[in-house]
């Protein structure tokens, strides 16, 4: 089948759309699931949770909290902390077609109806499409860490970005980040330190939580004699 690119935001991105084939099976899952699970991006949809959860209602589902994940990859952490979690609803957002019907099909062998997916940047669903205080969590685990120093002003975590993170969480909602890049866990832990409406939960970076599976890329980077860096701060009430 086809894959269609998302719609492009304007200004300095975040990151670069890989050429990608999927396998028959992650096609077969787009088009199978697609329908079900794969929403539009709509920037006049103001708040897409209370749309999600509404649905969900009336269709037997009841869902506790809400948690965003911002870059899936292959889905395959998606999938795994979405079993372990069934009344939570996940919402994830992936700009890599082949990515996304990876996690569909997870999701179909695993029977998970507790996980949404938009194919769009982040930035923009974020901005556009999540209502302030609607949020329980976000997850954004192994950013491209840009390594060049000229590519920094593309990092994801920025102080602008985590303004936008933390406004659309509701009181004691939480950031989870992971890195296995030290520059960029040290800029990820002095930008969020500095968001006066964030809270760090550790003195410093943060044990990884039992329910955060080990991915491929992180296995990748621990032999290559990586570090992995966890950040888990905290909305406070303001």
């Amino acid at each position: 089948m086809n894959e269609t690119q998302p719609p492009q935001p304007r200004g300095v991105r975040s990151f670069v759309t890989r050429a990608g084939r999927m396998t028959a099976g992650q096609a077969r899952a787009l088009t199978d699931l697609g329908p079900r699970y794969v929403l539009p991006y709509d920037p006049g949809a103001a708040d897409l949770v209370s749309a999600i959860l509404t649905k969900a209602q009336a269709n037997g589902q009841n869902f506790s909290q809400t948690v965003l994940e911002i870059g899936f990859g292959m889905g395959s952490a998606t999938a795994h902390i979405a079993a372990l979690q069934p009344q939570t609803l996940f919402i994830g957002c992936e700009v890599h077609a082949p990515g996304v019907g990876a996690l569909l099909k997870l999701m179909r062998i695993h029977a998970l109806e507790n996980i949404r997916i938009l194919h769009h940047d982040a930035a923009q669903v974020l901005a556009h499409m999540i209502a302030p205080g609607t949020l329980h969590g976000v997850h954004v685990f192994f950013p491209d860490p840009w390594h060049k120093k000229r590519h920094h002003k593309r990092r994801l975590i920025q102080p602008p970005f985590a303004r936008l993170l933390t406004e659309r969480l509701a009181p004691g909602g939480y950031v989870h980040c992971a890195t296995d890049w030290q520059p960029y866990a040290e800029q990820m832990l002095q930008v969020l330190s500095d968001e006066p409406l964030l809270r760090n939960t550790a003195p410093g970076y943060a044990p990884r939580p039992a329910w955060r599976p080990q991915t491929k890329f992180e296995q990748r980077g621990l032999r290559l004699g990586h570090q992995v860096w966890d950040l888990m701060f905290e909305r406070v009430a303001g």
